[in-house]
């Protein structure tokens, strides 16, 4: 039954990917985090895409249960917040499959949801840990260049901004971004007060996290 399951779920993914090759999603998850929150970070994201690096993606993302085989429909899932993170076994398998056949899954601490994210992934991915990417990776290099790697956008900590991935047959199929918090560099101006080259940078490196993904 579990193999029926997987195979169907393949099945949908690839025909969802002929119909929306370019649509992206948020991904609610439970435990309590705010999932929703970045509220205005992906419509301007999206909007920075299309009008920079040659995207169509529909300028109002959806919503995405982590459990819910509609993750199928969408190459490219955005996951934030900060708090606690929690998936069922379910959810655990869905996310597995998902990211198996093709998909992409960007995780961005919002700011203190480090230890229970690990956690969870290790949950998903037991064999597969994170891996720090260096700044020479080709997610660094798109149609924007990050020389020293991933930018950081809000202090919090001190600490230096980190980009940690899993891969599966030398693709990265999950890239999380910590102590940058890039979804705030991506909300409207008045949010965050945020001068114009830091929205601007944290702009063009999710432009360039969405181009890999696409193309990759």
């Amino acid at each position: 039954m579990r193999k029926f399951i997987y195979l169907i779920s393949l099945f949908l993914f690839f025909m969802a990917l002929s119909i929306n090759a370019q649509q992206i999603a948020v991904l609610k998850y439970g435990g309590g985090g705010d999932w929703y929150s970045n509220p205005t970070a992906l419509p301007n994201l999206i909007q920075f895409c299309n009008s920079n690096i040659d995207t169509k993606i529909n300028p109002e993302p959806e919503t995405v249960e982590a459990g819910s085989v509609s993750i199928f429909k969408y190459p490219f899932l955005h996951m934030t917040g900060h708090g606690n993170v929690f998936f069922t076994d379910e959810e655990v398998q869905n996310l597995r499959t998902y990211l198996l056949s093709g998909g992409f899954l960007h995780i961005d601490d919002n700011y203190g949801m480090e230890p229970y994210l690990r956690r969870e992934l290790e949950k998903v991915f037991p064999n597969k840990p994170l891996e720090e990417l260096g700044a020479d990776h080709p997610i660094f290099s798109q149609k924007f260049k990050f020389r020293d790697g991933l930018p950081k956008i809000h202090e919090h900590d001190g600490k230096r901004p980190q980009a940690f991935g899993i891969f599966n047959q030398g693709r990265l199929i999950l890239l999380y971004t910590y102590e940058c918090d890039l979804g705030d560099g991506w909300e409207d101006p008045s949010v965050h007060n945020d001068p114009e080259e830091v929205r601007i940078k944290a702009l063009q490196m999710g432009a360039n996290i969405l181009e890999y993904a696409f193309k990759n």
